[in-house]
């Protein structure tokens, strides 16, 4: 039985992919990778990759997650068997972008977490979900858990992350690439970019839905998941 390895993104924890979990336990052994105590993606990938030395792994990584998986799957081509990226993309940090996480860097080592959640969260979740107080309860829930010291953490290895598509040909597994219609932080256009260079990818665009697809739309998204699971 394979193992499948969920991957969150910055500043979530294990309930961004509560609903995912609750389906994949049915059929398969279910770990949650530990994104919290490194600096850089490739170190993460390599916990993950220690943490579970199987031979059998699927990757699910949302956002920075799906960096520290095809990391991961540079690492160690051979022991995973198929790869599913959330709302991320390929690419490095372009500098604007680099510019961004060192502001937000400088706001939470002079003690404005909280200020920086406030500020993530209208970048978060498409449009019809900025009132939604149980989902933002949920994300402010698990940026309480990862903290202002693992955030910080987390978006140096972001921007020090590499680029990864020109290898992206050579990955030659299942993939699943899911992508909001709404995301403004990974749009579409660097899904569709991922889903053509991948040999063997299945691409999902869920409409009214922004970066967060697994909590804002579970149901689209495991639908997607198990179909993907059962090919």
């Amino acid at each position: 039985m394979a193992t499948i390895i969920f991957i969150p993104g910055l500043n979530c924890d294990a309930d961004l992919f509560a609903d995912q979990i609750a389906m994949a336990r049915k059929t398969h052994r279910v770990a949650i990778a530990d994104t919290t105590r490194d600096d850089t993606i490739t170190a993460m990938a390599g916990r993950l990759l220690d943490e579970n030395p199987d031979d059998e792994l699927i990757l699910v990584g949302l956002s920075m997650g799906g960096y520290i998986a095809l990391e991961a799957q540079a690492q160690a081509p051979e022991r995973i068997n198929r790869i599913a990226l959330f709302d991320t993309n390929a690419r490095a940090d372009a500098p604007e972008a680099v510019e961004n996480r060192q502001r937000l860097i400088a706001l939470t080592e002079a003690g404005r977490f909280d200020e920086v959640c406030k500020t993530l969260w209208s970048k978060l979740v498409a449009q019809g979900r900025q009132q939604d107080t149980a989902l933002r309860a949920r994300v402010d829930a698990m940026a309480a858990s990862i903290g202002p010291e693992a955030f910080i953490r987390q978006e140096r290895a972001i921007m020090g992350r590499r680029d990864h598509r020109a290898r992206l040909p050579e990955i030659r597994i299942p993939a699943l690439v899911i992508v909001g219609d709404e995301d403004v932080l990974t749009p579409p256009a660097l899904s569709q970019e991922m889903a053509e260079a991948l040999p063997q990818a299945t691409l999902g665009i869920i409409p009214d839905c922004g970066h967060l697809a697994t909590m804002e739309h579970p149901e689209a998204v495991n639908r997607a998941l198990a179909a993907w699971l059962a090919t």
